[in-house]
């Protein structure tokens, strides 16, 4: 975690003045050596929801020593150009992608949960290696997609205040929650903007507390240990699926193919324990992954996105596999969206993963068209 006043910096302002302040900070900085082994493809930023602008983010990666890093906020890649720049300033190379929910209804898995604690039949897709050229293109496609997830948003606000409404709470979407987001930029507004719009609010209503005589820095730990918390108890509870907004898998891979750039699937696995704290002990993909490998091959997805710390050994054994039987690209990254976490990734280590690290480097050169 970089120190609070220079995080900061690093988030205030319009994209020219962070990335100002980045140049400034990286002079003053005594970065750590780079591991090699060290890749991180999946890192979102508060263009979707983090603690981390695109300028705070790569910081980050490189004050923990990273070698590469990578963008995938939901929805939205109105961060990348940033992230692009931000790069350079450091002195790192990036890759840039999204992530974004896909309809699974013109498949056999349509009435089956996959990688999507909230809503099966709806699935979480990544689109790595975004060429540079085509930014504009993919997040104006995605606009419409914006549009009606705020919708829904909207909606699920006033469930929000259904509930909660015995403490007091009634939350305005333009008020509380969109001047948390990035929206007015072209980021997304997610669940957790949603959670943290809540979590604020039953603070000051002295409904929730966070720890007394805290640092500023601790406080802000806190709120998001909160809104982690408040995600897995409330959102269920509130959550409107997600229909129209969505697009087709054969649309998505339509579209990752006009516009260049490698499509995943991102695979869960059963989880029993949450690392972040906001999922809970819950079945997934497992019980038929060798169905859906067979589905997305077909579709013509050609790449896995998995987080070795969240999966057991036999998890990862069975997934890299078939990964290796269908021909399917593995790439890996943490799902970064907390200052608790790390950006490193421990596991990365291991001899096994070693193709992790040189297929970070193949999403670089297809980025740039090498």
């Amino acid at each position: 975690m970089i120190d609070l006043t220079l995080l900061k910096s690093l988030n205030e302002g319009t994209e020219d003045e962070r990335l100002a302040a980045l140049t400034r900070a990286t002079a003053r900085a005594e970065f750590p050596p780079v591991d090699p082994r060290m890749v991180n493809n999946h890192i979102h930023t508060n263009y979707s929801f983090s603690p981390y602008s695109p300028s705070a983010a790569v910081y980050a990666a490189r004050a923990e020593g990273l070698a590469t890093c990578g963008i995938v906020d939901h929805d939205s890649i109105g961060g990348a150009r940033e992230f692009i720049e931000a790069g350079k300033i450091v002195g790192i190379p990036t890759t840039i992608g999204i992530e974004t929910r896909v309809s699974f209804a013109e498949t056999p898995l349509k009435d089956r949960r996959t990688n999507n604690p909230d809503q099966i039949g709806n699935s979480y897709m990544v689109m790595h290696a975004l060429p540079h050229d085509k930014i504009e293109l993919v997040q104006a496609y995605f606009a419409p997609v914006r549009e009606k997830r705020n919708a829904r948003n909207r909606k699920m606000i006033e469930k929000i205040n259904d509930l909660y409404a015995a403490d007091g709470v009634n939350l305005d979407f333009d008020r509380d929650v969109l001047p948390l987001s990035q929206a007015a930029h072209g980021g997304s507004v997610t669940e957790r903007h949603l959670m943290l719009a809540l979590a604020r609010q039953l603070i000051k209503l002295g409904k929730a507390s966070l720890p007394e005589y805290a640092s500023e820095l601790e406080t802000m730990f806190a709120e998001y240990d909160l809104v982690g918390t408040l995600k897995k108890d409330c959102i269920p509870k509130v959550f409107i699926p997600a229909t129209d907004e969505c697009p087709t898998l054969s649309e998505i891979v339509r579209f990752a193919g006009e516009v260049g750039c490698i499509l995943a699937y991102a695979y869960l696995g059963d989880v029993t324990s949450s690392v972040t704290g906001d999922k809970k002990a819950q079945k997934f993909e497992d019980d038929y992954l060798d169905e859906l490998f067979a589905v997305i091959d077909k579709a013509g997805i050609r790449a896995v996105t998995y987080m070795p710390t969240r999966n057991s050994q036999a998890q990862i054994e069975r997934l890299r596999n078939l990964c290796d039987r269908y021909g399917m690209q593995q790439i890996t990254g943490e799902d970064i969206n907390s200052p608790r976490q790390s950006f490193i990734i421990e596991k990365m280590k291991e001899e096994q993963f070693s193709n992790l690290i040189e297929s970070t480097w193949s999403l670089i050169r297809h980025e740039n068209g090498e």
